[in-house]
This record gives structure tokens, sequence and C-alpha cells, in this order.
């Protein structure tokens, strides 16, 4: 999943080095330096990658602290889903 998320991630980015580069520390907005819109496509393909709804109205954008942080929610989430 993290290796997934680093994926979407240098995707998003345009910068194929960032799946290789990044570690699992790393804060998704500050240090991978996400503006607005790429953060916004960063959750879209989130959601299509992962299968998932995220809910905008209560996300808690702390969960982006770290890819580590991002993979639990994530997996959190998706274990919880009705299938």
């Amino acid at each position: 999943m993290k290796q997934k998320i680093k994926s979407i991630l240098s995707e998003v980015k345009e910068n194929p080095e960032l799946a290789v580069s990044l570690s699992d520390e790393a804060d998704i907005v500050n240090e991978v330096g996400l503006d607005s819109l790429q953060l916004v496509t960063f959750l879209f393909r989130l959601e299509e990658a992962f299968d998932i709804e995220i809910d905008f109205e209560n996300f808690d954008y702390s969960d982006l602290s770290s890819i580590n942080c991002l993979a639990k929610v994530l997996t959190a989430h998706t274990s919880v889903m009705p299938t």
C-alpha cells in the first residue's frame, strides 16, 4: 500500500523519482510540496486506486502527516468497507 501511495504521489507531482526516493515518514503535503490542486487530485486518485470514498467534510488532514500514517488510515478504511 505504501508503494502505491508513493507511486500516486509521483504521478501527481510528475516526478518519477518520488516513487523510490520518498521515505515512509515523508510529510505528504509539506515535504512533497503538494499545492491545493495536486492535493485534491491525489485524494481522488487514492479513491480510485483503493476503491474507497473519502468524506471530504470530515477528512482529517493530519492523516497526511506521513505516508505511514496515511497507509494506516487507508488500511482501516478499506477493511471496514462493505464488499
